[in-house]
């Protein structure tokens, strides 16, 4: 495929993550454009090579169906041509090099191990009545590539509302992974993961190297090109977080590491409450069973 931009989804929260992608991203060579999707209205300075891109019609719809921001990325499904990254990625290779081979939807997560959260129950019943293998084509929504538009505004609309579909679609409340991956699949278009024979590229997850990473890397070709750390804490440090960590500033590691700070005591203060929660229950029932 030829890469004509890079598409990601980002507010002020992400700031800082946002900026390692985009530095990452240029370190490897790569030109293409970088449009930023919002994800709400706390926007920020963007740097010289990116621009926000909003499809109105799809935000104002997306609004009105009360669906969840993430959901946003639907956007990508319009368009061709590109490489969508969440900000907590960086790159470790040219995404123009890497996928200029492959045709197609693109991925290169290893989703096909677990499905979690990529599915309901009514997305599962969908892709088991189409294959028995449905599960290798389950994809990470944090990264993801394709050649071509698979969806006009109205084909997205109308198969994202239709009975069997919409609960996954636009009701989930979490986020946009089942959707994404059953918006991907209803369309038929090829879906390859880079991580699967023939090219068996390594993880792209970063909680799969909590032990290191460069002995997996000695093979150039099966080197990943991108590293994700999709659902880790920001509170306990790992030796592959320094791939993230080289394109922060000092004094932008620091704000970094007072984020993961307060994310910490966040954290920690839902655990207090939910065992607060739980002393309280107990005592309410045995009050209540008790003689």
């Amino acid at each position: 495929m030829q890469l004509a931009k890079i598409i990601t989804l980002a507010n002020a929260k992400v700031r800082l993550a946002f900026t390692a992608m985009e530095r990452s991203l240029r370190a490897t060579g790569c030109l293409a454009p970088l449009r930023v999707i919002p994800y709400d209205e706390r926007r920020f300075e963007l740097p010289a090579d990116a621009e926000w891109w909003e499809l109105p019609e799809v935000i104002h719809w997306l609004r009105a169906e009360k669906a969840h921001p993430m959901m946003r990325k639907y956007q990508c499904l319009l368009a061709a041509g590109y490489q969508y990254v969440d900000t907590d990625v960086v790159f470790l290779r040219n995404p123009e090099e890497v996928l200029a081979p492959h045709a197609g939807f693109i991925t290169s997560c290893c989703h096909w191990r677990d499905q979690g959260h990529t599915t309901t129950e009514e997305s599962r019943r969908i892709f088991a009545a189409k294959s028995t293998t449905w599960q290798k084509t389950t994809f990470n929504a944090g990264q993801f590539a394709c050649d071509r538009a698979l969806y006009t505004f109205e084909e997205l609309k109308r198969t994202a509302l239709r009975p069997e579909y919409v609960e996954t679609c636009l009701r989930l409340r979490w986020h946009d992974q089942p959707g994404l991956n059953l918006l991907v699949h209803h369309s038929n278009v090829p879906i390859t993961n880079l991580t699967l024979p023939p090219y068996s590229m390594e993880s792209t997850w970063a909680g799969d190297y909590l032990n290191g990473y460069e002995p997996y890397w000695r093979d150039a070709q099966r080197k990943p090109y991108l590293m994700h750390w999709a659902g880790m804490p920001k509170d306990a440090p790992r030796a592959i977080d320094r791939l993230f960590l080289e394109f922060l500033t000092a004094a932008e590691k620091a704000e970094w590491a007072a984020q993961a700070e307060e994310w910490r005591r966040a954290q920690q203060a839902k655990k207090t409450s939910l065992r607060g929660i739980t002393r309280r229950v107990k005592r309410a029932w045995q009050a209540l069973v008790e003689p």
